[in-house]
C-alpha cells in the first residue's frame, strides 16, 4: 500500500499552495487572451525559482531539485491543476537529454537551462513523423572540419517561441538518428506559424525550419548515432509526467468540481448528487482516477529502483489519457449546460484533455506495443508473482 511520508506531504501541500496563489489567478486571462505577458512569465518564474520549484527533475549537483521519480510524480500530479503555461513558466521544461552535456556544453546548455537563465524545447515532430519517430526527414551533413549542416523542418514544436535553444533529431546516415543543441538565431534557423489548437491556450505550437543551418561539433548531444534512444528516453519520463500523472491531477481537480456542484445544484426538489445516475458518474470517476494514480507510481518505482518501466509507462499512456476524457466529460454532463459555457472552466478541461490521448504517441500506439509485449513476455506482464 502506498503512504505519503511527512516530506512527501510538505512537498505537495508547497507546490499545491504556489498554484492556488500564483497560477490559478492568471488562468481566466490567459484563456480570455490566449497569451501569458513576458512580465507575468518572468514574475511566475522567478517566485517558483525562489522557493526550488524550478528544474525538480534535475539533479542536485546542476542546482535542480533531484527530486526521485516518485517524488517528481507527485509534484506532476499537482501540476495538473492548472494550465499548461503556467506549469512551463513555474517550473520549468528542463529536458533529461541534457544531463549527456559534456565538457563545455555544461556551462553552455545544461546549467543555465536548470538555473532558468536558458530555456529549451524538444523537436521531434515532423509532418510525416509523429508517432513513428523514426520517420523523421530532418538530415545533419558532417562537413570535413568536424561541424554540421542542417536540413529540413519540424512542427507542433511547444513553447518554441520562448525557448532559446533546441534539442533536435536529425538522420546523420541511413539508419542513424543523432540529437543537437540548436541555438535560436542561428542562420538559416527560422521559426514558422503557431499552429492553433482547440485548446492548451497561451502554449504555443510553431514550426521550425531549417536550411543549411551551421552547427559547431560542440552541437552535437551524446554521441553520434545516440539520438533514438534520448528521444526515446526523454519521451517515456514526458509520458509519465506530463501525460500520466498530470492527467491524473487534471482528473482530480474536475472530480472536485463536480461532487461540489451535485452537492449544491437542486433539480426536482433535491440535490442532484442523490440521483443514483449521477452518484455513478461520481463513483466510477474515483474508481478510474485512483487507479491511474496507482499505475504512475507503480512506473515511478520501478524507474527509481533502475527498472524497465516501458511497458508499465505504455500503459499508463494509454489509461490516464482516456480516465481523464471520461472524467472530464461526466464533468459536463452533471454540470449540464454551465458545464458547456465558457463561464465556467469544465469546458476548457474538456477541450484540454482531448489531446492526452493524441500526444506523445497516440492510444492506439501504446496498444500496439502492449500487445507485442504480452506476446513476447505472457503473463509476467499481468501477474504480480510471474
Amino acid at each position: 500500500m502506498f503512504h505519503l511520508s511527512n516530506e512527501q506531504r510538505m512537498l505537495i501541500e508547497t507546490v499545491r499552495r504556489f498554484i492556488h496563489e500564483e497560477c490559478r489567478p492568471l488562468e481566466d486571462e490567459v484563456e480570455a487572451s490566449g497569451d501569458l505577458a513576458d512580465t507575468q512569465a518572468r514574475a511566475l518564474h522567478d517566485k517558483a525559482r525562489a522557493l526550488g520549484l524550478y528544474a525538480m527533475n534535475m539533479p542536485a549537483e546542476f542546482g535542480g531539485g533531484g527530486l526521485s521519480v516518485v517524488d517528481r510524480m507527485l509534484c506532476e500530479e499537482q501540476f495538473g491543476h492548472t494550465t499548461d503555461i503556467l506549469i512551463r513558466r513555474a517550473f520549468g521544461n528542463v529536458y533529461e537529454p541534457l544531463l549527456e552535456c559534456r565538457g563545455e556544453q555544461v556551462a553552455r546548455w545544461l546549467l543555465p537551462a536548470v538555473q532558468g537563465a536558458r530555456t529549451c524545447a524538444i523537436a521531434i515532430t515532423e509532418p510525416g513523423a509523429g508517432s513513428d519517430a523514426q520517420g523523421i526527414r530532418t538530415r545533419a551533413e558532417l562537413q570535413a572540419d568536424g561541424s554540421w549542416r542542417l536540413h529540413g523542418s519540424k512542427h507542433f514544436i511547444s513553447d518554441g517561441w520562448w525557448s532559446d535553444f533546441f534539442l533536435v533529431s536529425a538522420r546523420t546516415g541511413e539508419r542513424e538518428i543523432s540529437m543537437f543543441m540548436v541555438d535560436k538565431g542561428l542562420p538559416g534557423f527560422t521559426l514558422g506559424k503557431d499552429q492553433k489548437m482547440m485548446g492548451l491556450r497561451g502554449t504555443p505550437h510553431i514550426e521550425l525550419f531549417f536550411d543549411n543551418v551551421p552547427l559547431e561539433p560542440l552541437a552535437l548531444l551524446g554521441q553520434r548515432g545516440q539520438g533514438f534512444k534520448l528521444v526515446m528516453g526523454a519521451l517515456n519520463v514526458v509520458r509519465l509526467a506530463q501525460v500520466g500523472a498530470r492527467a491524473v491531477g487534471k482528473a482530480s481537480h474536475v472530480l472536485e468540481l463536480m461532487t461540489a456542484y451535485a452537492q449544491q445544484r437542486r433539480q426536482f426538489g433535491q440535490a442532484i448528487g442523490d440521483f443514483q445516475l449521477v452518484q455513478q458518474m461520481l463513483a466510477d470517476s474515483v474508481i478510474e482516477i485512483n487507479a491511474a494514480r496507482l499505475m504512475v507510481l507503480h512506473a515511478a518505482a520501478m524507474m527509481d529502483r533502475g527498472e524497465d518501466a516501458r511497458d508499465w509507462i505504455a500503459m499508463v499512456k494509454v489509461h490516464a489519457a482516456e480516465m481523464l476524457g471520461r472524467v472530464v466529460d461526466r464533468g459536463v454532463q452533471v454540470f449540464g449546460g454551465m458545464g458547456f459555457c465558457k463561464e465556467l472552466p469544465i469546458e476548457r478541461y474538456y477541450r484540454d484533455a482531448r489531446i492526452y490521448r493524441i500526444y506523445d504517441g497516440t492510444s492506439e500506439i501504446h496498444r500496439g506495443v502492449i500487445a507485442r509485449s504480452v506476446l513476447k513476455k505472457g503473463a509476467a506482464l499481468f501477474d504480480l508473482a510471474r
